[in-house]
């Protein structure tokens, strides 16, 4: 088995990367079972790749904030023959917010993950949430470290017990040295010895054994203090030595200078045990309970110190069953009494390390490392089974969230909807919009089209009865509505009109009952003498598909076939005049909402068919598709620059969800016409979008408040929850639903042109 290791790495001066190495060298203690050609994928902490000399095995290096390294690593591991690939995970080690960039690389893996968590917050953001809750969904297996860690990940990321595996941080196969150097060194020799090692920041709380030294030197003058360890190098590059140097300070305002070294260094990992096995007690003073998981603690432990800790996570279960003390985080004067009554009593003292002792030789790293071998078999069994057993059903609906309307409910008053939000809070101060209730219409007769909404048909009125206020006596619309019901407009946008017909032609299409048919096609017949005026191909493509909706209830009103006729010709035109070479697309620069066009015309062929109309359609989805679907995951032309004819790349970001809902709409339409499932498969593909599978591997749909994030932006999703995107996703939603059934049925008629189409 060759084992693909993603972490920090010595030579670089960090936790995560001893313990790598130490793992790397416990897993393939094993040559029986692992491969001497397994290796390690580096995280660098700068932009230079040269920044350390790093030992053979490391044979790709990814810069943590480059995002396209990981993109590249994830290929380099694909293309290997390693069997498998295990994640040393630590927020601060990956790029991006909390460390998201590790994402698109995960999410492109071909092969069994194995993720170790090595910090689990009680309280995290909902980005250190929502990439946990990712990393789990792509690895075959989680390792922690302690039992409240497992707690953790199943109580407050909703992570099955079943993926989570226990295995104790490893320590040194070691023993303790008869002739041991360190204990001549000057700070030990004729000492009784205090010892505290690792990177030094604040949160460690070193400050509190200093503040106990004067308690503990007035019964045992001899004693030491003793830091090892350099200071963390993001604290050196934000204020230097300040933190060491305020220590030094606080020493000598108690008159225990004499008292306190430090060694300021990185040792190796042998160098550590000797001064472990030289201490006569080991002190972790760390200031709150926030740490799940302590290397230096299994350290201390794994080498038989005797250990007085305040009471953080690890050390409540590590130092259990007289392992070690526990002090109150902060009190001096409890830790200077635990260490006065410990060096006074010889047998107490050796007991704590004799338990200690005892203790860690279940933790050291050959046992470690076969129980991480037997894990690693079993990701790898259960991960080929999966492959084998993957169904070749293209949508599939447990991957899907429960339908509900609460943040729609929540964005909704006696108005209408409400544009805009603040996290997931109605932000009332941007008032309402038709662009959003005309939206809102079509979400509330599809959701009491497919399971008769109680919810939905009390909110259809509302949405309709916004839209008749806002139509103007000429017919026409205006758009925006302060929340105190003033009109901000006089004139609303093409788009708004567009979408406010298809609205209205949906409604008069799949009515509820027939008052509100009749009051839907009173609003639409009033608007029919602007349609002749509509000049932007947005404006115009929603229009159309409004008229094709009209057209299915009333297929022989000739006025609005003509109505149609002559909207579809700009459209056309528009594609004839932009078609350039490889450039099939109807302006000179793709922008936003770009299925709708495609769309309208698909809706044009359905009830006139127009052959020229279904060509463009699919030549423009086909390039479309080639645009923005290519890597197996939808990245929708960001408006932060669009994708021009020209030359010049595709702007990545923001992409909006209004582009995703016209992609799973458009898709949708070509199945319906064309009966080719593929189109089924790039419809999934597109919703997808919203569940997390985009350039960034992050959802945009919150499952805590039903709502969808405005957008997905460089540093992660815009956690503002407003009407436009809500939508877009609930109605690509329900058309997924839609697709299911229609993909069943197609399915049972036996017809195999699927296969032959390659949809499965």
């Amino acid at each position: 088995m060759k084992i693909a290791y993603i972490s920090s790495y010595p030579p670089r001066e960090c936790g995560i990367a001893t313990f790598n190495h130490n793992l790397m060298r416990a897993i393939g203690h094993d040559k029986s079972a692992v491969s001497e050609d397994s290796f390690v994928v580096a995280m660098n902490d700068s932009d230079s790749i040269t920044t350390y000399e790093y030992p053979k095995e490391v044979k790709y290096i990814i810069r943590q904030e480059n995002q396209k390294d990981y993109i590249r690593a994830a290929d380099y591991i694909n293309t290997s023959l390693a069997d498998a690939c295990i994640l040393e995970h630590e927020f601060g080690i990956f790029g991006g917010e909390s460390g998201v960039y590790i994402l698109p690389l995960l999410a492109r893996l071909k092969k069994p993950l194995i993720t170790i968590f090595h910090t689990i917050l009680k309280d995290p953001s909902y980005m250190q949430l929502t990439i946990i809750r990712e990393i789990a969904k792509y690895s075959s297996r989680i390792v922690v470290m302690s039992h409240r860690a497992v707690g953790f990940l199943t109580g407050i990321y909703g992570i099955p017990f079943a993926k989570i595996q226990l295995i104790e941080h490893g320590v040194p196969d070691l023993e303790a040295k008869t002739d041991n150097p360190v204990r001549q060194s000057l700070a030990f020799k004729g000492k009784k010895v205090l010892f505290t090692f690792g990177l030094i920041s604040r949160n460690k709380g070193l400050e509190t054994v200093i503040e106990a030294l004067p308690e503990i030197v007035a019964q045992h003058p001899d004693v030491m203090y003793v830091i090892l360890g350099t200071t963390h190098p993001g604290v050196v590059r934000n204020s230097g030595e300040e933190y060491r140097d305020s220590l030094k300070r606080l020493a000598q305002k108690l008159n225990v200078e004499e008292n306190l070294t430090f060694i300021n260094k990185f040792v190796s990992e042998g160098e550590l045990f000797d001064y472990l096995t030289a201490c006569d007690m080991y002190i972790t003073p760390y200031l709150n309970e926030a740490q799940i998981t302590s290397g230096t603690l299994s350290y201390a432990v794994g080498a038989g110190a005797a250990v007085v800790s305040t009471p953080y996570w690890h050390a409540q279960e590590l130092l259990a069953d007289n392992r070690g003390r526990l002090f109150d985080f902060k009190d001096s004067h409890a830790l200077a009494n635990n260490v006065n009554e410990l060096l006074s009593d010889k047998q107490k003292l050796s007991e704590l390390k004799g338990n200690a002792y005892e203790y860690g030789l279940h933790l050291r790293w050959p046992s470690t490392g076969q129980v991480f071998v037997d894990v690693l078999d079993e990701a790898i069994s259960k991960y080929l089974l999966e492959m084998e057993k993957a169904g070749k059903q293209i949508i599939d609906p447990d991957l899907m969230p429960a339908f509900s309307l609460a943040h729609v409910q929540r964005l909704t008053d006696d108005t209408g909807i409400v544009q805009h939000a603040k996290y997931g809070i109605p932000n009332l101060k941007e008032g309402y919009c038709l662009d959003d209730n005309a939206r809102a219409l079509i979400l509330a007769i599809l959701a009491y089209q497919q399971n008769k909404s109680k919810v939905a048909l009390e909110l259809l009125p509302i949405y309709l009865s916004y839209i008749q206020y806002m139509q103007c006596d000429d017919g026409n619309f205006r758009n925006f509505l302060s929340f105190n019901r003033n009109y901000l407009d006089e004139v609303g946008s093409e788009d708004s009109f567009g979408r406010t017909i298809w609205s209205l032609g949906y409604l008069i299409s799949n009515p509820p009952n027939n008052s509100y048919r009749e009051f839907g096609k009173d609003l639409f017949l009033k608007s029919v003498p602007h349609f002749k005026a509509l000049k932007h191909l947005r404006g115009i493509g929603n229009t159309m598909i409004g008229l094709a909706k009209y057209m299915e209830a009333h297929p022989h009103d000739e006025h609005i076939s003509n109505q149609m006729a002559m909207l579809v010709e700009p459209l056309k035109n528009a594609y004839k005049n932009n078609k350039i070479g490889a450039w099939h697309w109807f302006e000179e620069k793709m922008t936003y909402d770009n299925g709708i066009l495609p769309l309208a015309l698909l809706c044009n062929y359905e009830v006139n068919h127009d052959q020229e109309s279904l060509d463009i359609a699919l030549e423009s989805m086909e390039f479309l598709t080639q645009k923005t679907l290519i890597q197996g995951y939808l990245t929708p032309v960001g408006n932060d620059g669009w994708l021009f004819r020209d030359g010049g790349e595709m702007a990545l970001y923001d992409q909006q969800a209004i582009e995703t809902m016209a992609m799973v709409l458009m898709y949708f339409k070509a199945y319906e016409i064309t009966k080719d499932l593929v189109y089924i498969k790039q419809m999934n593909l597109s919703y997808q979008w919203f569940l997390g599978e985009n350039s960034l591997k992050l959802p945009l749909y919150d499952h805590e408040t039903k709502g969808c994030g405005d957008g997905l932006q460089t540093y992660g999703v815009n956690r503002n929850q407003g009407a436009e995107s809500t939508l877009a996703y609930w109605i690509s939603h329900l058309m997924i639903l839609q697709a299911l059934e229609s993909e069943y049925q197609y399915i049972q008629s036996g017809d195999l042109m699927a296969v032959q189409k390659g949809a499965f």
